[in-house]
């Protein structure tokens, strides 16, 4: 399919078009979320959305985070960067192969994406769920989940 940097790019593209699929602003997400930045603890989710019950107050506390790590190779998988899960619902996103290779190390709880097949225009991979997860309550609070998000969204929204 490509190098491993293409492989991590159209995975990249193809989750962000799951998670997002017509750029519609009522979607809250965004890439690249660091949680205890300038810490040595310092962690980096790679896609992060969050789903409010309502928009109400307690509708957004009862809300879920969703994350989705993208694992480009077997190597990257077994590399210690970017197993952070830490929504209540977490997703690798990586090729079926790699799937294929590595499923009876992937935690229980853990669900993965696949490529199904190319989107009408050939541009991303509509995804498929090889692997439901199942629900990990999060250690963190929501204001922090939502800060963390925001800041993320915000510094990509800086670069365009």
């Amino acid at each position: 399919m490509g190098s491993r940097p293409e492989i991590t790019a159209m995975l990249s593209l193809s989750i962000q078009r799951h998670i997002a699929p017509h750029g519609d602003p009522r979607i809250y997400w965004a890439r690249e979320v660091t949680f205890d930045y300038a810490t040595n603890k310092a962690v980096r989710v790679d896609f992060m959305k969050f789903k409010p019950v309502n928009n109400t107050v307690s509708g957004i506390e009862k809300g879920d985070f969703y994350c989705y790590e993208v694992k480009s190779s077997v190597e990257d998988f077994h590399s210690k960067n970017g197993h952070n899960f830490l929504g209540d619902y977490n997703y690798y996103v990586m090729l079926e192969d790699v799937f294929e290779r590595v499923k009876n190390e992937i935690p229980y709880y853990v669900g993965v994406f696949v490529p199904d097949k190319l989107n009408y225009r050939g541009e991303w991979y509509d995804l498929k769920s090889v692997k439901k997860a199942k629900r990990k309550d999060r250690d963190r609070p929501v204001s922090e989940m939502l800060l963390m998000m925001f800041r993320s969204a915000a510094r990509e929204g800086g670069k365009t």
